[in-house]
């Protein structure tokens, strides 16, 4: 910290203007701004939390712009985390991504639900003029396969 004490220079003003920066204070906002983000960041997830099953197939590109559809182990159909009627899944899926028709829609279902409803709601999502559909699944670790 930088204080300077003395008295008057002579020329009746005063002490000089202290040209130091004080950077304590900004340490301390960084500190805690960094502490909130890395509270804030896990749960910024995207959808409906679900029981995903597991498989062992590569990851998913995370760069792109994705849409997530879910469906939870009651047959609910969520996008994002807005819940949607299934009649209205294609018009909200074609308002959502807009005229960019390759953006990757991510269907993400839980693992108690049938398979008929989540060919049903993929069925859906093909129709709909998507071009890019891709399941999630949980990733089993390397050593247990």
């Amino acid at each position: 910290m930088a204080v300077e004490l003395g008295g008057d220079d002579g020329d009746g003003f005063g002490p000089p203007p202290m040209s130091a920066i004080n950077v304590t204070p900004l340490v301390d906002v960084m500190l805690v701004l960094l502490i909130v983000f890395m509270v804030a960041a896990p749960l910024m997830t995207a959808g409906v939390q679900v029981n995903l099953p597991k498989s062992t197939s590569k990851p998913l590109d995370a760069k792109k712009k994705n849409v997530t559809v879910s469906i939870d182990k009651d047959g609910k159909v969520f996008i994002e985390k807005d819940e949607i009627d299934t009649g209205q899944l294609a018009a909200v899926l074609n308002n959502r991504t807009g005229v960019e028709k390759d953006t990757p829609i991510i269907v993400k279902a839980d693992k108690a639900i049938s398979y008929g409803r989540v060919l049903e709601i993929v069925g859906i999502i093909g129709n709909s003029g998507a071009g890019k559909l891709s399941l999630l699944h949980e990733q089993i670790p390397a050593a247990a396969k």
